[in-house]
């Protein structure tokens, strides 16, 4: 469905983790007649359900949900790609007649879709420390190897010996799946593509941590470790890039004896609890969310809604 500018109308709910997005979502789309586009960087991925916390066969029964379960675990995934697959998916939506709402907390995906990816991804903490730990073992020349591969440009600017920019330009290009060069020869975004709502839902921090640790202990209940052996019995590395993420990690050294089960539910509470703060961080940025303190007033949002829609 089109608006007047004849841009597709886009619903968007984000918020941190274990917010209540995916509840609210549901309700809204079937209220609607929307469907739902994730914007999770760890829900594509298949054989990875209980630990990204997919939605359940039910709920995807219930609406129809879009890229979940597009890759395997050791395939490249990046912002580039989710635009390119689900701006395909909005045409195919808008085209049948329903509603696209984009639900997640992959903050860059949902800024890379709604305003274009011309501006470089923040720093992600993780991955940068992955990647001094290789410079480490390896050589910051190993990593300028790298970078000549995938961004020759920038490893032409740049000295072997020079990690901290190094490092950036692979941050930049693991992130988004384009390379810094390019980001710095086109500075600035494109124009937006489509109209948008964003809805952003928090909760006071206590409940949001009561929701987190309850999480937590649920995915161990629900098949968290399972899940982990099928990966490594499929092949996978516990040191894939993907699966050194939050749940599996904990689930690998619960595996290896490096922790104990107790230990990695506190450490996968924590670890959640720091992804959270970083999600709201981003999201705060965005001055054009409309935050929430609460998915439980229904009439509200649809009234929200309603006027962005206008009917």
């Amino acid at each position: 469905m089109t608006t007047l500018d004849n841009r597709p109308a886009l619903l968007v709910v984000c918020g941190p983790t274990a917010v209540g997005k995916t509840a609210l979502a549901l309700e809204l789309a079937e209220y609607f007649d929307g469907e739902i586009l994730s914007a999770d960087s760890r829900q594509v991925y298949r054989l990875m359900d209980v630990g990204t916390a997919k939605p359940t066969s039910e709920e995807q029964q219930r609406v129809r949900h879009h890229l979940i379960d597009v890759v395997w675990p050791d395939e490249e995934f990046h912002a580039a790609r989710f635009v390119s697959l689900a701006e395909e998916v909005i045409s195919g939506i808008c085209q049948r007649n329903k509603r696209p709402f984009l639900v997640g907390g992959t903050g860059l995906y949902i800024r890379a879709l709604t305003e274009g990816l011309l501006a470089a991804p923040s720093a992600d903490p993780e991955l940068r420390r992955d990647l001094h730990a290789r410079a480490e073992r390896e050589g910051s020349a190993s990593l300028h190897k790298e970078l000549a591969r995938v961004d020759p440009v920038s490893a032409d600017r740049l000295h072997p010996n020079d990690l901290l920019r190094i490092v950036r330009a692979l941050e930049v290009y693991e992130q988004s799946g384009l390379t810094l060069s390019a980001l710095q020869d086109k500075h600035g975004f494109r124009s937006t593509p489509y109209r948008t709502l964003k809805i952003g839902l928090n909760l006071e921090r206590d409940e949001l941590y009561r929701r987190i640790g309850q999480r937590a202990e649920i995915m161990f209940e629900q098949g968290l470790m399972e899940e982990a052996e099928v990966l490594l019995q499929s092949g996978y590395d516990p040191d894939l890039k993907t699966l050194r993420t939050i749940g599996y990690r904990q689930a690998f050294a619960l595996l290896r004896q490096k922790m104990t089960r107790e230990e990695a539910i506190d450490d996968l509470k924590r670890s959640t609890r720091r992804y959270a703060k970083q999600q709201l961080t981003w999201f705060r940025k965005d001055k054009s969310i409309i935050w929430l303190e609460s998915s439980g007033d229904f009439v509200t949002i649809r009234k929200f809604i309603e006027e962005f829609y206008d009917i």
